[in-house]
């Protein structure tokens, strides 16, 4: 994630502790030198929706292979003992997980901080209350147009009325809440309408996803939106949170080319804040899966990211996952903590390495079948990456 409002107008929130932090960057086992990995958990991939661009392929049936209460509880007392700052859980759908609310009062209980990611049809009132009441720290609620559009994407009729109606019920018992949007070729069009929508609802923080090709989305590479209008995103992106400043928290997620256009932007037009971003920037380090960054599938295993569930580490049924995380027999996982040296193409070439590591592994691997060659989605031009 890059923090667009903290790197533009220096507002501070929680998440800005642990991407912005001296030696952040040179921890190889997480956030930093002392703390875990974020870890998120797709802890169901059961689902009430049928979005087009689903990294879990998750479909509205049972999964039997899903760690049951117990075994969840065991990972969560591990991921506790191994000072996991946060436990994002996904899906498929959460709240489609019966155990859920006990599993987050639990994750409570070992002082982890937890944030769901939801679609947000399923949050009446009384679970808006229930996610409070178990100290949820932020509900994240994925949108990805407005109207019928959202409906199209999402694949079921009065899906956008039903997760609109899920922010109103956080926002009115002051659960807080944000909008996640992955912007692609149907709903690039509606970004300002999307700022009209959250200035209008009250809501405070948007993050702005760029396509994975993965799971279902390695379907819909030819969705995504162009070089030219991932640098028109981000003057809009950048142009508002500088308007909106500490009323919105604004962030862009899984494209670190972002962190290399904005500061080349912020040293063209506002070169008195360009020394902070560079340096803020630096600090970060770029991507960080397999580092400060974790995934776990419903069915227990371990992966670098939640875009990559088809490189496995282990399984936590089979090891406990502070184990796998520190083993040195895994491969991928060592080549991923010192991964500049394996880039290929225009990423081993770029002077933007220190800020973005390489970008997103699994785009290079789904165009080019290659983990290490470069990532498609970067838009910066070759005279911007030259050295």
């Amino acid at each position: 994630m890059i923090g667009i409002t903290k790197l533009l107008c220096g507002s501070e929130h929680f998440g800005d502790s642990l991407r912005y932090t001296h030696g952040a960057k040179d921890a190889q086992w997480g956030v930093s030198r002392e703390l875990g990995p974020v870890v998120v958990w797709n802890c169901t991939n059961t689902c009430n929706l049928k979005c087009k661009h689903c990294y879990a392929d998750s479909k509205p049936e049972q999964f039997k292979e899903e760690l049951d209460t117990e075994e969840a509880k065991a990972l969560i007392d591990d991921l506790a003992s191994l000072k996991v700052p946060v436990l994002l859980i996904s899906g498929g759908e959460p709240l489609l997980r019966k155990d859920l609310f006990e599993l987050l009062e639990y994750t409570r209980e070992k002082n982890i901080r937890t944030t769901v990611s939801t679609n947000g049809t399923l949050i009446d009132k009384e679970t808006a209350k229930h996610l409070k009441q178990r100290g949820v720290s932020y509900v994240g609620i994925s949108l990805d147009g407005l109207g019928v559009n959202n409906d199209i994407f999402r694949g079921v009729q009065g899906s956008f009325d039903k997760a609109a109606d899920g922010i109103r019920n956080c926002l009115d018992i002051g659960q807080k809440v944000g909008l996640r949007f992955t912007i692609n070729r149907s709903n690039y069009d509606q970004l300002e309408d999307i700022f009209y929508f959250i200035k209008e609802e009250g809501i405070p923080r948007v993050c702005f996803y760029h396509l994975a090709y993965s799971g279902r989305g390695s379907k819909m590479i030819e969705e995504d939106i162009t070089p030219e209008e991932k640098r028109l995103a981000m003057d809009l992106i950048m142009k508002k949170a500088l308007k909106l400043r500490d009323k919105v928290e604004i962030l862009t997620v899984d494209n670190h080319a972002d962190a290399a256009y904005l500061y080349l932007q912020v040293k063209k037009n506002h070169p008195e804040l360009a020394h902070k971003v560079s340096k803020l920037l630096t600090m970060n380090g770029g991507n960080r899966s397999g580092m400060a960054f974790a995934n776990i599938d419903y069915k227990g295993s371990v992966h670098p990211d939640q875009f990559t569930q088809h490189h496995h580490f282990g399984n936590v049924r089979e090891r406990k996952f502070s184990e796998i995380w520190h083993s040195p027999e895994n491969a991928l996982a060592m080549s991923l903590r010192d991964r500049k040296k394996l880039l290929r193409g225009r990423c081993s070439q770029c002077k933007w390495l220190d800020i973005c590591n390489g970008n997103l592994r699994v785009r290079a691997e789904a165009v080019t079948g290659d983990f290490w060659a470069s990532d498609p989605a970067c838009y910066l031009t070759d005279e911007e990456i030259r050295r």
